[in-house]
């Protein structure tokens, strides 16, 4: 490529035209336009070809050029003379790659504090569902020790045959106890037995992980956790009442001694023993850790064997009734107008108003002293109940013991009668102590007093 100007072209040749004469060749008359041009512009000739451009252009191009590499050769310079640019960009692009690796850091940082924090509630929520689950266990072996509470605890009474029993049966006829006005019964509260209410399922113990992410976690504590705390007041409250009767139990059969002069230390004593016989093993009492459901159950324990202790004593009590059926009274206790003589008289028992051949039953357990024909009593039965306590049953018709006899609360002995001195069917039922007669009333009130309290 070439640069050429016109100008150049008309005024010089190549050198070996110099020999050559110079001829001068005339201009053309009417073009002088193209000639001016020609002297004012510049060509560009590349591979054949030419590219004319003006002046302006090419000096324009040309300050271009020059002002690039003026410029390239003084920023060169700058950087070579000037370290301190170079360094502070270096430093930027350090500091900038710093901030780059702390805010990686952090986040980082972040990430594990989340995961921490993330195996933390694990961890505190494996703790509680651990502690519900042993709370739970913990309730149910208080609800099972519960169960084993006796429901009722019965010295014995009289219940009256079944319909279609034979009212007069043999010795074995022993009836079952019934719970009549004079009857020792103990009922727990209906809702002793403790149920609960919610239980964990299965799959929260075996899957604690999965339970955890479930939505509603503190949640479903809160009611597992609240649920558990109403069984455990239930169940306080339970023992309570329990224990709260068993107190008021013993209190008041303790009062049945008081109440009819008798030595309670002197009867326990001559009471035979309930149990046949074994090992003695002492009762444990619990430790001073032990939570107030324990001690409260170990003292419901000792107060229950003290009331069995009781029931064995008063069975050998006659405070129940020797007839079914209501009470009604044809003679009381003490001095009284004798039938036959018309005199006053000491009636030394309880006349009960019955029809010939009604059933008599012992109103205690005990021994058969006699069985026979004694003079006024007619046909009459002697029971010896120990600790110098005796009950008599005179008029009968029948009598369905013998002497020796073992005699259970509530059995058969006899048949109402009118034999010996009497005007008419009836049993004249008599209480001694130490062979001195007493009132019957008197026991008859402590039963009832017993029993309906």
């Amino acid at each position: 490529m070439s640069y050429r100007s016109n100008r150049q072209t008309d005024h010089s040749s190549h050198p070996h035209d110099h020999a050559r004469p110079h001829v001068r060749r005339p201009a053309p008359l009417h073009s002088p336009a193209p000639q001016a041009s020609s002297r004012s512009s510049y060509t560009i000739a590349h591979a054949g070809k030419q590219v004319r451009i003006g002046p302006v252009v090419f000096w324009i191009v040309v300050g271009t050029v020059t002002v690039m590499g003026a410029w390239s050769a003084a920023t060169a310079t700058y950087f070579a003379f000037r370290d301190d640019v170079l360094t502070r960009l270096i430093a930027r692009q350090a500091s900038m790659q710093y901030a780059y690796e702390d805010r990686i850091a952090e986040l980082r940082a972040r990430l594990d504090r989340t995961t921490s924090r993330q195996l933390l509630d694990q961890e505190q929520f494996d703790q509680k569902l651990d502690q519900i689950v042993r709370r739970q266990s913990a309730l149910e072996s208080r609800a099972a020790a519960m169960n084993a509470l006796p429901d009722v605890s019965v010295t014995g009474s009289i219940k009256p045959p079944a319909r279609g029993a034979a009212t007069d049966g043999g010795l074995s006829a022993i009836p079952k106890p019934s719970p009549i006005n004079d009857t020792v019964i103990f009922v727990a509260p209906p809702d002793r037995e403790a149920r609960l209410e919610s239980r964990t399922p299965p799959t929260v113990a075996a899957q604690p992980a999965q339970f955890a992410k479930v939505q509603g976690l503190d949640t479903a504590l809160v009611r597992l956790q609240t649920s558990l705390d109403q069984v455990e007041t239930r169940q306080l409250a339970t023992l309570n009442a329990v224990e709260d009767q068993y107190e008021g139990r013993i209190r008041r059969m303790r009062g049945v001694f008081t109440d009819l002069g008798l030595d309670l230390n002197q009867m326990q004593g001559a009471t035979p023993k309930g149990g046949i016989g074994g090992p003695f093993v002492p009762v444990k009492p619990p430790s001073k850790d032990a939570d107030t459901f324990d001690r409260q159950l170990y003292r419901i324990s000792i107060t229950r064997a003290q009331i069995d202790r009781l029931n064995r004593t008063l069975s050998l009590v006659p405070y129940r009734k020797p007839v079914l059926g209501e009470v009604e009274f044809s003679s009381g206790f003490g001095v009284r107008t004798d039938p036959f003589l018309g005199r006053p008289a000491m009636h030394t028992g309880l006349d009960f108003r019955a029809s010939m051949g009604d059933p008599v039953r012992a109103t205690a357990n005990g021994r058969v002293e006699s069985a026979g024909w004694s003079g006024g009593y007619g046909r009459m039965i002697e029971i010896d109940h120990g600790n110098g306590l005796a009950t008599r049953y005179g008029h009968l018709s029948d009598i369905k013991v013998k002497v020796g006899d073992i005699i259970k609360i509530g059995q058969i002995i006899g048949a109402v009668g009118s034999t010996g001195r009497s005007t008419g069917p009836h049993l004249h039922y008599e209480t001694r102590i130490d062979g001195d007669a007493v009132d019957p009333q008197k026991f008859l009130r402590a039963g009832v007093r017993l029993g309906s309290s």
